[in-house]
């Protein structure tokens, strides 16, 4: 049985377009941390397998995906903590900056392990906190 590539790649894109339309602001996050780590690990293989033109490419998605965060962050509400991340997320595109120069595994990975903490901390945010609702 032959797979038509190219309409399975439509299909997943009309796929994320519907799942991100109808996300919350908190799933869509929790989005963005999934396709940043999807895009590192595929980079990791990458260097790993010496393909440089799909490790420059993923890792410039990871790069992308998390300037998106950065953009995300709202200084006024979240004060310090939107200031850390900040900072972090700086860190984390250098960090992939030089991982690509260098072909650093070990570099990605620390990047990795950093977006892992973060979204381990995201999802157990407590329910109402994600719904974005008050305590009366």
């Amino acid at each position: 049985m032959s797979v038509n590539i190219s309409a399975m790649n439509q299909y997943n894109t009309i796929d994320l377009r519907s799942a991100v339309a109808t996300a919350s602001p908190h799933e869509l996050i929790a989005m963005l941390y999934d396709g940043a780590l999807r895009a590192l690990a595929t980079a990791k293989g990458c260097i790993e397998r010496k393909e440089i033109e799909s490790r420059t490419k993923h890792l410039n998605k990871a790069n992308s995906i998390i300037l998106a965060l950065q953009d995300f962050l709202d200084f006024e509400k979240g004060g310090e903590v939107s200031e850390n991340l900040g900072a972090l997320y700086d860190y984390m595109t250098r960090v992939i900056m030089q991982a690509n120069m260098d072909q650093d595994a070990d570099k990605i990975q620390e990047v990795i392990d950093l977006l892992l903490q973060l979204k381990i901390g995201w999802n157990g945010m407590p329910l109402d906190v994600k719904m974005n609702k008050k305590n009366a």
